[in-house]
């Protein structure tokens, strides 16, 4: 049996975003807090559990997975499988939009909880060989917290190095492992120490041989490559755009340069050789004066 491969977002929440697989989601989250050196969680309810109705179409942002902690603070996970570039604006910009869509009108503002935001990459992003990295809001030379509000992971899963780690212990590295679709012949040691990882793996095979699941996959797949093929057109031609208007820009100062030297009484030869241009475009200038 071929799996699906749960970096697929749509797949990803159904994996980690339903209901009946809640205790899966709070695993993840104990992990990733542990690593960063922050306390476990006890229980989370989720905001926006999987249901038949999410489709597999829908923008990346409606497939993200929102939750609640016991004491009232916010966590947005999301998986995103290509780069949409802006990647850091964008974050920004749904972590402020969960941030400030806690209160209400009138309500003070000690009313807002911490929002944490958990982006899982399937791409390199930051310029270091960390595959987890944790921004606050700090000081830059004392490093005094202004507040601890905002909270934003980046698990860059192509700088996980599957030699570089011990298995065995268990911890974030072995669901990021899972993630990034690991060899089924090492599930066994990656749940070793993670036994709650054996749900979510038994969930992906459960999907894998589901019909309908696979339906949906794969229409989503195809969308994500869609939308990640437009996103690279659109750079190429904003490059060739640059790239043109650069040589126009250079074309012209050619130009200028040569009317300039003309003016003096510069010899045709000795324009040519500074501005770059062709005798035959000095004698066409020269004609236009």
């Amino acid at each position: 049996m071929e799996l699906l491969d749960p970096r697929n977002d749509f797949l990803f929440k159904r994996i980690f975003g339903s209901e009946e697989n809640r205790d899966v989601l709070l695993a993840f989250l104990n992990r990733t807090f542990t690593e960063a050196g922050k306390p476990s969680l006890s229980d989370i309810i989720l905001l926006n559990p999987y249901t038949d109705k999410d489709s597999p179409r829908d923008k990346q942002s409606i497939l993200d997975i929102r939750a609640k902690t016991t004491e009232g603070e916010i966590i947005n996970v999301e998986m995103q499988l290509f780069n949409k570039y802006d990647t850091e604006k964008r974050t920004l910009y749904y972590w402020s939009k969960q941030y400030s869509a806690q209160l209400q009108e009138s309500q003070p503002y000690n009313q807002l909880k911490r929002c944490v935001t958990i982006n899982i990459i399937n791409f390199a992003l930051l310029p270091n060989t960390l595959y987890h990295n944790v921004f606050h809001l700090r000081e830059d030379r004392t490093g005094i917290p202004l507040l601890d509000d905002i909270e934003i992971h980046f698990l860059e899963l192509p700088k996980l190095d599957e030699e570089a780690v011990s298995l065995e212990q268990g911890g974030l590295v072995n669901w990021l492992l899972f993630l990034k679709g690991a060899d089924q012949s090492k599930w066994e040691v990656l749940t070793m120490n993670e036994p709650v990882l054996k749900k979510a793996m038994n969930t992906l095979e459960f999907l894998s041989q589901n019909d309908e699941a696979r339906r949906q996959y794969e229409a989503r797949q195809r969308y994500l490559h869609d939308e990640a093929s437009m996103y690279e057109a659109a750079k190429v031609a904003e490059a060739k755009g640059r790239t043109e208007g650069e040589a126009r820009g250079e074309a012209t100062a050619r130009k200028e340069m040569a009317y300039k030297l003309l003016a003096l009484g510069i010899e045709s030869s000795v324009i040519a050789e500074a501005s770059g241009l062709s005798l035959e475009e000095i004698e066409k200038l020269r004609s236009l004066q």
